[in-house]
């Protein structure tokens, strides 16, 4: 009796934090002191905490094709934006449920389902579009200070309920935990926001605009719109929680799909004039004429294999996703991009063989494309064609030899070969990326690998204690580094490394000690 009553107090205290009337629609005060109560650098710092909890739990699918995939379309829409210089963070959750969101520090997370749902990357774009509005606008900030003039701690409360969640039942209650700190998560994020009726017009009129100038069609906000209606319309009579989570804190209402067709109209006008040579952009000459192919939709051609690498990775298991697979062709021939997923499917079932059966053909249908040259590449070597692989991974890596998704592919699957020669090349190959990717935690994992199989334990004790950070771990990071410290064969280049970043993480430990946040694994020891 005492773990349900000890959930139900986690959730309790966050609805209490964050469940306001939004029943204003009075725009926001053109004196709102939105800023002065979280500067940009706190902001930042709210923002990666809650993106590295969320990773915590297991929340966060940290894939590098679909990171690059989702960070393009993101930071195309940001440059278009009211704010261009404000920096976002782009980042893809496994939950199936219809959702997206946006809190402090501009990290706007986006729900596998929503994509999932989405016909076309335009309406992708459309919900990222209004989610980038919203911190724009500095919706997001005013009610963190609406809620700070209340005296409410939304921050400890989110520590709370994560604390709460975990005596409920420690490591043996794993769902429960999950099922608590989802909720807590959810409601933070999602609800502490708690937009104002003139919030949601604004977002919907500036993400438009920002959807439009980025070269995407503007039409696609209506239609994920209506998408979403008929979600509900499907699930009517039913609970609450058969809405999707973005349809409760984002009602769509058919005022507010006609108001969103209306500006693709008028946006659309323009782009027809636009399209006859001249330009609304203010900062190109009014006398010049751009040719039709610089005005070409923004799109990246992607969104089918991302939608299907989603499909799969969001699965619960690689057995399920391959009996989705079967029930779509058992109403019709797949399409090229189911095709990729279900053999994508088959590799991650450890049916290697079959996978590179089916990859080949697709990619002779669409060569050089870099989402089957890696599945192949990968496929290749997991079936003991390493040769093979090796020079697939090395013409792709001559090709584009920045490219993140071929780097980290490259080297986990030289890590699953292991070898001292495998670490070494896998060092070197994700070496250039060490400057963009030291905050992403499959770099760290992939590099610390690379560096243990290389012989390298230094370099692989910090990028392990660093993924531990990046994945809301700091008391364990902190205790590797302090492990690490004590070896005898550092040189005074790695001890000053380790001491560093010991000083930069343990005010943070420090902090959650402080506020009785416990790492529980350890503590257990």
């Amino acid at each position: 009796m005492r773990r349900p009553a000890l959930l139900t107090a986690a959730l309790a205290l966050f609805l209490a934090v964050l469940n306001a009337p939004a029943q204003n629609t009075r725009l926001p005060d053109i004196g709102s002191s939105a800023g002065e109560v979280l500067g940009p650098a706190q902001q930042a710092e709210y923002g990666a905490m809650t993106l590295s909890q969320l990773r915590n739990y297991g929340y966060v699918l940290d894939d590098p094709l679909l990171e690059d995939w989702l960070q393009g379309i993101g930071h195309r829409l940001a440059a278009s934006s009211d704010k261009p210089r404000q920096d976002f963070t782009f980042f893809m959750l496994k939950d199936r449920q219809i959702n997206a969101f946006a809190t402090l520090g501009g990290y706007i997370g986006t729900n596998a389902g929503l994509v999932l749902a989405a016909d076309r990357e335009d309406q992708v774009a459309s919900v990222l579009s209004h989610e980038i509005a919203h911190v724009t606008q500095d919706h997001v900030l005013r009610a963190v200070e609406r809620a700070e003039r209340d005296s409410i701690p939304i921050l400890l409360a989110m520590l709370g309920a994560i604390v709460v969640a975990q005596k409920a039942g420690g490591n043996s209650s794993g769902d429960a935990t999950m099922a608590a700190v989802a909720g807590a998560q959810g409601l933070l994020v999602q609800r502490q926001i708690d937009y104002t009726r003139a919030n949601e017009a604004e977002a919907d009129r500036v993400g438009i605009q920002a959807l439009a100038r980025s070269g995407y069609d503007p039409k696609a906000m209506a239609e994920f719109f209506t998408t979403l209606q008929a979600v509900v319309r499907v699930n009517r009579g039913g609970e609450r929680e058969r809405t999707p989570d973005y349809l409760q804190t984002h009602p769509i209402t058919t005022t507010r799909i006609g108001e969103a067709k209306e500006r693709a109209t008028q946006l659309a006008g323009r782009s027809s004039f636009a399209s006859a040579g001249a330009s609304d952009n203010p900062l190109i000459p009014s006398r010049l004429r751009l040719p039709g192919a610089a005005l070409a939709s923004a799109g990246s051609g992607q969104f089918g294999w991302a939608r299907e690498r989603l499909r799969v990775l969001s699965a619960d298991t690689p057995a399920v996703a391959i009996r989705e697979y079967e029930r779509m062709r058992s109403k019709g021939p797949l399409d090229d991009a189911q095709q990729y997923g279900l053999a994508l499917a088959r590799l991650q079932a450890n049916q290697a063989g079959a996978a590179a059966a089916e990859l080949a053909p697709l990619l002779e249908r669409h060569p050089g494309d870099l989402w089957l040259s890696l599945a192949l590449a990968q496929a290749e070597a997991r079936s003991g064609k390493a040769e093979a692989a090796d020079r697939r991974f090395e013409a792709l890596l001559a090709r584009m030899p920045r490219s993140a998704p071929v780097a980290l592919t490259y080297a986990k699957v030289l890590g699953e070969r292991g070898g001292a020669a495998a670490g070494k090349r896998a060092q070197a190959v994700l070496r250039p990326l060490a400057a963009s990717a030291g905050d992403d935690p499959v770099f760290q994992e992939t590099y610390a690998r690379a560096s243990e199989i290389a012989g390298d334990p230094v370099r692989a004790g910090e990028a392990y204690a660093e993924a531990e950070y990046l994945n809301g771990r700091p008391e364990r990071a902190l205790v590797q580094l302090e492990n690490l410290k004590k070896r005898s064969d550092l040189d005074y280049y790695a001890r000053a490394r380790i001491d560093a970043r010991i000083a930069a993480i343990t005010p943070t430990v420090l902090e959650l000690r402080r506020q009785g946040i416990k790492d529980e694994v350890l503590d257990d020891r």
